[in-house]
């Protein structure tokens, strides 16, 4: 279903440059749109995963990491990289007291995963299986090359619009629907039209990853446990990058820039509390007993790896 759900925002989304677009821009317009977006989008889709781990400071670790906890981390994730069919990622930790994780790379051959210090202090080990099941999901999914076409359309509206706006649009007929104000409309209407259609296809896909990855560890509890940990630690405690970056915020498990209360038109993740139904919906159906997860109002306790963690950091401007 999430899968279809992706296609059908996907071909909405396309619909959209084609109708909208040639209103706007015309056959050439839509062109030129196209190509630039598509270049922007494929120097990224090629080096994001190199640009992300730096702007993140992760480090690689492997199995002969001085802490036993992170050569845990490293030997789990290799497991269920295995089950599932994947080539070993390239595996990194990231200095940050926030607890979250992400997955980055072009595909599975050149995927690395990642998991920030907080989360392996924070978290049980079964709740941190849990979160990078679903990282690897996202590698098996290939979510990095959905939301890159995503963001090829996305962006090609975009420049459409700006391109009508400073340029008069490229239109081959002078007679549009609506005279000048309807255009206006088109030039101010279009782009957002087309980030609450990538939005959506954003939070489509991690609940499709959320499914994988509790498939992948075979314990949704534990993940949705883990939603709620990250969550309630991820209001409390700033991820500085993320908040200077903040673009790079979809990339992460749970929003690492502000709690959601609800899914709405303008986030990148859907509910913790959503999410969490549907993994215990899902743990129903795998035959699972059901287990308590409630720990939304989690306060950050002390370190407990000895991973090296960031300092105290001054709240920006998300919280």
């Amino acid at each position: 279903m999430n899968h279809l759900k992706t296609f059908a925002l996907l071909a909405a989304l396309t619909a959209l440059f084609g109708g909208l677009g040639y209103l706007i821009g015309g056959a050439t317009g839509m062109l030129i749109a196209l190509v630039i977006a598509g270049g922007m989008n494929l120097f990224s889709y090629w080096n994001a995963d190199k640009i992300v781990l730096k702007m993140y400071r992760a480090q690689p670790v492997d199995g002969t990491h001085p802490n036993a906890v992170v050569r845990t981390y490293v030997a789990d994730v290799e497991q269920m990289a295995r089950d599932a069919g994947l080539p070993r990622p390239a595996i990194a930790i990231i200095p940050n007291d926030q607890p979250n994780a992400f997955a980055t790379g072009r595909n599975p051959a050149n995927a690395a995963v990642c998991a920030t210090t907080g989360l392996l202090d924070m978290l049980t080990r079964e709740e941190i299986r849990g979160v990078m099941a679903h990282e690897l999901a996202h590698v098996k999914n290939r979510d990095t090359l959905t939301m890159t076409v995503t963001a090829t359309v996305a962006g090609a509206i975009a420049a459409l619009a700006n391109f009508a706006l400073f340029f008069g649009g490229g239109g081959e007929d002078d007679e549009r629907p609506g005279g000048f104000i309807g255009a206006l409309a088109l030039m101010i209407l279009a782009p957002m039209a087309a980030g609450l259609v990538q939005m959506a296809i954003s939070r489509t896909r991690e609940y499709e990853a959320d499914k994988v990855g509790a498939e992948i560890a075979g314990d949704p509890a534990s993940l949705a446990s883990a939603l709620q940990k990250i969550e309630g630690h991820s209001k409390r405690i700033v991820n500085v990058t993320a908040e200077r970056n903040p673009a790079s915020g979809q990339l992460f498990i749970i929003n690492p820039l502000a709690g959601r209360g609800a899914d709405n038109l303008f986030s990148t993740h859907p509910a913790t509390g959503n999410r969490v139904k549907a993994l215990m919906d899902l743990g129903t159906k795998m035959g699972l007993a059901p287990r308590a997860a409630a720990f939304a109002e989690v306060a950050p306790g002390p370190a407990t790896t000895s991973v090296p963690s960031t300092a105290p950091r001054t709240p920006g401007p998300w919280g």
